[in-house]
């Protein structure tokens, strides 16, 4: 199975990329967002020792890698980013987009995440593994094996399928199996793209809106949602069954505000009914409430690391970090007394913003503290606010909007040694 996979990905490397691309655009998301490492697994303390070093498990054609890699080196920190994955062909691409952006803080490795500890590679202070897990044979030991190549206080950023935002692929999936299974890979993919062509409009993957690879992503898209060899889904109790199983810790999901049962419900009884959950089980309710969920993006830590690593507003020298460095833009059009809108994939909810949540986002450049932004409020807002009515305001402000993973939180660089 693992030589079929690796065949796919020889032949199919996905998601398709253009090298040549690199020159319009960087494609940054979660999971590894340099702002999402900083604050759930560093508790956004960055210490001035170096390297910094990053494993991007089954990197495939490179998203990771280059964001990751990018992101750094416009930083100034000095990093290791070390791209793994079974498929040359997929590495090539990951490897050519590197080289477009004339990064030199990356290397390339060919081999499978099972045989991780024979590559000889060292321990990493962050791993990314996106997309990955739910196509392994043994789940569990992958998780295992890059416990054993993370450093005790590092952490690793997950992806995996989840259940109901994929309703239809595995139902298209079965009846492929059914028609086209044992055909070459050609055949397969001619035989898939008739079958979506005829699907009746009561088909669940033609009703479902947030699966789309099978339509903008080519054969390799095609191939990848609907003809994978290997491919599985983790509900939320699944999922943390999977990360103890492999000696990890959960920390937190991306979005948090979407696995929070309030953001969906009215009733306050049955908004006090959830919240006598445990957090597992809150975000699992959360998950069978929205029913839109195609992925979980999830930050994890070893299970032999007690402490907190989410950074918390609990000193005057924490500065805020907007995820796109667009708090001035995004403050100028706030008004004292408005709500934000949010589209949650066909989820609307609206979240009430403080009456300075416009004054204060003009301030947040990733630079100032919040020593620094209540002390050129003092000077500006009408009237000035003191510290607790600042604070109060920030923290229903940052709370908003970490939940939707746009603002982080970040502390002074700590001067240490490794």
């Amino acid at each position: 199975m693992n030589d079929d996979l690796r065949g796919q990905y020889e032949n199919y490397p996905y998601p398709p990329r253009d090298p040549a691309d690199e020159a319009k655009r960087l494609i940054a998301g979660s999971p590894s967002h340099i702002c999402e490492i900083e604050h759930h697994i560093l508790g956004g303390v960055r210490t001035t020792a170096g390297p910094f070093r990053i494993l991007v498990a089954g990197g495939g054609t490179g998203d990771a890698t280059v964001m990751l890699a990018a992101q750094h080196a416009a930083a100034g920190i000095d990093a290791e980013i070390v791209h793994l994955d079974i498929s040359k062909a997929s590495s090539a691409i990951a490897e050519a987009r590197i080289k477009a952006r004339g990064l030199t803080n990356t290397k390339f490795i060919h081999g499978a995440i099972e045989s991780i500890a024979g590559q000889d590679i060292g321990t990493f202070d962050y791993i990314d593994c996106c997309g990955v897990l739910h196509h392994l044979e043994d789940p569990v030991a992958g998780l295992k094996a890059l416990r054993e190549a993370l450093n005790p206080g590092g952490g690793i950023g997950l992806m995996v399928y989840a259940p109901l935002g994929r309703t239809g692929v595995y139902h298209a999936q079965a009846m492929l199996q059914m028609i086209a299974g044992d055909a070459p890979d050609p055949e397969r993919i001619s035989t898939a793209r008739q079958l979506l062509g005829e699907l009746p409009d009561s088909n669940w993957l033609k009703r479902n809106p947030y699966v789309g690879d099978h339509l903008n992503q080519g054969d390799a898209g095609i191939y990848d949602l609907l003809l994978h060899r290997r491919d599985r889904a983790y509900s939320v109790p699944e999922l943390a069954a999977l990360v103890q199983q492999g000696g990890m810790r959960p920390v937190n999901f991306i979005d948090p505000a979407r696995y929070e049962p309030s953001v969906y419900l009215t009733s306050p009884e049955l908004v006090k009914r959830a919240a006598g959950l445990d957090w597992v089980q809150r975000c699992a309710f959360a998950e069978l409430l929205a029913g839109n969920m195609k992925t979980h993006i999830l930050y994890v830590v070893r299970d032999d690391n007690k402490t907190s690593t989410i950074a918390v507003p609990d000193t005057a020298d924490t500065i805020p970090v907007m995820r796109d460095n667009d708090g001035p833009s995004l403050g100028a059009q706030i008004k004292p007394g408005m709500s934000l809108k949010v589209d949650m994939a066909g989820v609307k909810i609206s979240l009430p913003l403080p009456d300075l949540a416009g004054p204060v986002l003009m301030l947040i450049d990733g630079e100032r503290s919040l020593a620094d932004i209540h002390a050129e409020l003092q000077s500006t807002a009408k009237p000035a606010p003191d510290w607790e009515t600042f604070k109060a305001q920030f923290d229903q402000l940052f709370s908003a909007l970490y939940g939707l993973s746009r603002m982080f939180l970040k502390k002074p660089p700590k001067q240490t040694t490794k």
